[in-house]
Formats: structure tokens, C-alpha cells, sequence
């Protein structure tokens, strides 16, 4: 399996979004949710997080939105 993961400070720094922000757009569905590592671990699959920019880039070169 080639999926990597990323960890929240990996995470904020890909997406420019704070911990908070990402917390809040995933409790409203609006981001990909963190998949559990360990008990005291969680992180985002790299892919679903790439998946999720692209369709932002989409909306805001078409118009829409950002969330």
C-alpha cells in the first residue's frame, strides 16, 4: 500500500488552514475526516486532503465559493 499519511501539522501546512478551521469544516462535512492510527494518533489520508483542494480550486476558478 502506497498511501501516505499526514499529520495535523503536515496538514495545515498543505491546506493554510488552522487546526481549528479544519476541526469545524470536518464536523460539517466539508473536509475529509481523520482516520485513527493509534489512541493518542490521528491523521488524514494525503490523497482524500489532494482530492478535497482540487475541487477548491475548481469552485474558485469557476465562481464558487471557498468553504
Amino acid at each position: 500500500m502506497s498511501e501516505q499519511i499526514l499529520k495535523l501539522v503536515e496538514l495545515k501546512n498543505t491546506v493554510g488552514l488552522s487546526g481549528s478551521t479544519i476541526y469545524r469544516l470536518i464536523s460539517q462535512g466539508d473536509f475529509p475526516k481523520q482516520i485513527k492510527l493509534s489512541v493518542r494518533s490521528s491523521g488524514w489520508l494525503k490523497s482524500e486532503v489532494e482530492e478535497w483542494l482540487k475541487g477548491r480550486i475548481t469552485a474558485s476558478r469557476n465562481g464558487g465559493e471557498a468553504v
